[in-house]
């Protein structure tokens, strides 16, 4: 099994003034950065085409106010649109607040790195990312990271597995 390499951004003016500490990426203060389309877009094509990152996950600035510019960065530097990422995100936030609507999270290919926008929020990452489940534990709408390691395998990239208790990495019969 090859390594993957993800690389993390963190898009929050309000966290970069100081105005609240940043609750997406805390650990990763050198990634944080304001709202700046330009500066959005010059570190997502650093991260993919000279860090060679395989994923490239950010999180904030995806809402409708004037500065969240995340996915129009993201999109501006994408050679092709994943729409069932964005579409995913929403479906799985809907079912825990009706405001999920407002977001514009995408997903895209960049090269050979899948490109990610989640939200700001630890809880609504999570959420997105392994789904909402029943009272059980079984999952009654899947998260967008089951579908990752394929996505990463299509477009050229390591093959990579999850943990099963977190999150069930989905594959074809047969896929080789």
């Amino acid at each position: 099994m090859e390594n993957v390499k993800i690389g993390l951004v963190s898009v929050s003016d309000r966290a970069y003034n100081g105005v609240y500490e940043d609750q997406g990426l805390p650990a990763l203060k050198a990634w944080l950065i304001p709202d700046e389309q330009d500066l959005i877009e010059a570190t997502l094509i650093e991260l993919v085409d000279e860090e060679q990152c395989d994923m490239v996950l950010t999180t904030g600035g995806t809402g409708p106010y004037p500065r969240d510019v995340t996915p129009d960065a993201t999109l501006n530097v994408a050679d092709r649109i994943m729409p069932g990422f964005g579409e995913q995100m929403r479906q799985v936030s809907l079912h825990f607040v009706p405001t999920a609507i407002l977001s514009r999270q995408v997903g895209v290919i960049r090269k050979h790195s899948l490109i990610l926008n989640l939200p700001g929020r630890p809880k609504a990452i999570a959420e997105t990312l392994g789904g909402v489940k029943d009272g059980t534990g079984k999952t009654v709408v899947h998260g967008i990271f089951a579908a990752v390691p394929l996505c990463i395998d299509a477009i050229g990239g390591p093959y990579i597995e999850t943990h099963h208790n977190i999150s069930e990495t989905f594959r074809p019969k047969n896929f080789a």
